[in-house]
């Protein structure tokens, strides 16, 4: 019995071998259409056309106008390895194209039959058929404009066992649109054809931004009015992020990408600094949409680590991290200012609301200075303060409605602010009611005004807890517990002296073992939920003080439910209609109005 028989390990026959690892490159119908679609595009196509049969396990073939290859590129192309674009490992830091290892069409040959027709416009066309087996590749001469068709049927025909775990042919297909909508969302200057079962299912022009082509490929003709386009950038990289409004968002993450350097990846962080930069302009639950698109120079960046190039390693991924968010955060403060104004705008509002005291804002930098309505009286100082210090003394107790205490605080011989006898005689806002308990209803200039008090409160308090430093109360018995993993004992340990800022002492750390020592002034939640709002932190990031604040104003502000007296609840109003950011710190609007016109028409009043 020789050597070779009586080893365990063999060689794999050369075509096995090939079509195992075909198998990292090409796992299904969607596969082939990525890969075909990044050789069109590196051949530097205007149009690109896929067509598929059978959600494309019958037939995937996409049509390009590009450059095309010679007869001699045709013979070598599909063979394993074969590229255009590299020449050493030396060239991979400077690789701009999309393809650069020359396995798809060899990984497609070895589990399709493939077919390649192509011309460099000089009136020859060639056409290549190869596939599994050692059949040899025929190349025959033919005619075609210039450009490429590249054609793979049957897909998995002669691996049975792969075919049988492919999804159906519906499913398969909706993965072959994505794929192709991953491209022309990188691509806006192309154009994309998808035919479907001999059906033009879309066709999506070439526009001039990623903004047009966001829209274009996802969103209907209304909703694309709320997208924006961001730009950032830093050392070796430029960023482009293409986001939606808050009028714009989703239950889900499905539309949200990342891009870099034309590929669709899949990179956490980057979507986290998407979610990161919007924070607050979102209701809770709910995601905003957009694209994260990263050009960064090849040398600083390593996409040859996932079988489909899926995946990228940044040298400074902090850094484009945090470009993101910044530009994010700048751009929602300063659109938010915009936009406050401007809603003020109409019909002179806003010019009302400048008459009287002064107020300031930081933006982006500058101080900008700002009328506020006219000067408060006491009474009203007295009910905000009172709102920030102690907002549960606004809670009725069973059969006495008002706390005897907050009615002392609240009633002064001093006039209301909006006094009837402002300079011109014009009306003050009146507080005309509340609805469900939770809503205050302010009638003012012919407008009414439906605020939500627990969101004005939050927006008050989050103010304040991001312009003064946190009062923090020291227990007099500290609480313990345990952290369950290593990523949460280095989260505290590095976090340690920013958490003491937020008001929240933290000692210990030995074998998981940590103590908590003091708490923000008038916390009320109970252990467990303590630890787990601090460890809940550890996802927050850049956003840390942003979040904690954003905690506390929420479990401080007053609930539904909850009463204000007329005084108390006309200071709330007032401070809510003033907001630079109308919105509370989890994204919720905090009133909206309705013209006496609109009222007038609801009820056909005409």
């Amino acid at each position: 019995m020789d050597t070779l028989t009586k080893s365990r390990i063999q060689i794999l026959p050369p075509e096995e071998a090939r079509k195992i690892a075909a198998g990292e490159v090409i796992n299904r119908p969607a596969a082939l259409v990525r890969e075909f679609i990044d050789n069109a595009l590196d051949a530097e196509s205007t149009l690109i056309e896929l067509v598929i049969e059978g959600g494309g396990i019958r037939r995937t073939e996409v049509i390009d106008n590009g450059g095309g290859m010679t007869r001699e590129d045709l013979e070598l192309c599909w063979y394993t390895h074969a590229t255009s674009k590299i020449r050493s490992l030396e060239d991979l830091n400077t690789a701009c194209t999309l393809g650069f290892r020359g396995e798809a069409l060899a990984a497609a040959a070895a589990v399709t039959r493939l077919e390649i027709l192509t011309s460099t416009g000089d009136r020859e066309a060639w056409q290549l058929g190869v596939g599994p087996g050692n059949i040899a590749p025929r190349i025959t001469q033919t005619r075609r404009a210039k450009g490429t068709n590249v054609r793979a049927l049957g897909l998995f025909d002669t691996i049975p066992a792969r075919k049988r775990f492919l999804k159906r042919e519906g499913s398969e297909a909706n993965l072959c649109r994505q794929a192709l909508i991953d491209k022309a969302l990188a691509f806006y200057e192309v154009s994309f054809r998808f035919i479907q079962d001999g059906k033009l299912k879309f066709f999506l022009p070439a526009v001039t931004s990623r903004k047009e082509r966001f829209a274009q490929a996802l969103l209907t003709d209304s909703e694309g009015l709320f997208l924006h386009e961001i730009t950032a950038g830093g050392t070796g990289f430029s960023v482009t992020v293409v986001a939606g409004g808050p009028e714009l968002y989703r239950n889900d993450r499905r539309q949200q990408y990342v891009f870099a350097n034309g590929r669709r990846i899949q990179d956490y962080s980057l979507l986290q600094a998407l979610e990161y930069g919007l924070q607050g302009w979102f209701p809770n639950g709910t995601h905003p949409i957009g694209g994260v698109y990263v050009n960064v120079d090849p040398a600083l960046a390593d996409f040859n680590i996932h079988p489909a190039k899926q995946e990228a390693r940044f040298a400074d991924a902090g850094g484009i991290h945090h470009a993101v968010t910044q530009a994010l955060r700048d751009f929602s403060h300063h659109r938010n200012m915009i936009v406050t104004e401007k809603s003020f705008e109409r019909e002179n509002l806003w010019d009302e609301l400048k008459e009287g005291g002064e107020w300031a804002h930081q933006d982006q930098g500058e101080e900008r200075r700002c009328r506020d309505f006219s000067a408060p009286s006491l009474s009203a100082e007295l009910a905000l303060e009172a709102l920030l210090e102690n907002p549960r003394s606004f809670a009725p107790l069973p059969g006495r409605g008002l706390l005897s205490e907050s009615r002392d605080l609240m009633v002064g011989e001093h006039s209301p602010p909006y006094g009837e006898d402002r300079t011109g005689g014009e009306p003050a806002p009146r507080l005309a009611g509340r609805v469900f308990n939770l809503f205050l209803l302010v009638e003012w200039k012919e407008r009414l005004f439906i605020i939500d008090q627990h969101a004005a409160h939050e927006r008050l308090l989050f103010n304040r807890f991001m312009s003064e430093a946190i009062p923090k109360q020291e227990l007099l018995v500290p609480i313990p517990f345990t952290t369950e993993s290593a990523e949460e004992d280095r989260f505290l340990s590095r976090q340690r002296e920013e958490l003491a800022k937020l008001g929240t002492v933290i000692t210990g750390g030995e074998d998981g073992l940590w103590y908590i020592e003091a708490l923000p002034a008038n916390w009320r939640l109970g252990d467990a939920e303590t630890v787990k709002e601090i460890l809940q932190l550890k996802s927050a990031g850049e956003n840390m003080t942003e979040r904690w604040a954003a905690t506390l104003s929420c479990h401080g502000a007053i609930k539904d439910g909850d009463y204000l007296d007329d005084t108390a609840a006309l200071a709330l109003a007032e401070a809510a209609l003033k907001f630079p950011e109308p919105r509370c710190p989890h994204g919720r609007p905090i009133w909206t109005e309705l013209s006496r016109e609109e009222l007038f028409r609801a009820v056909r009043r005409l």
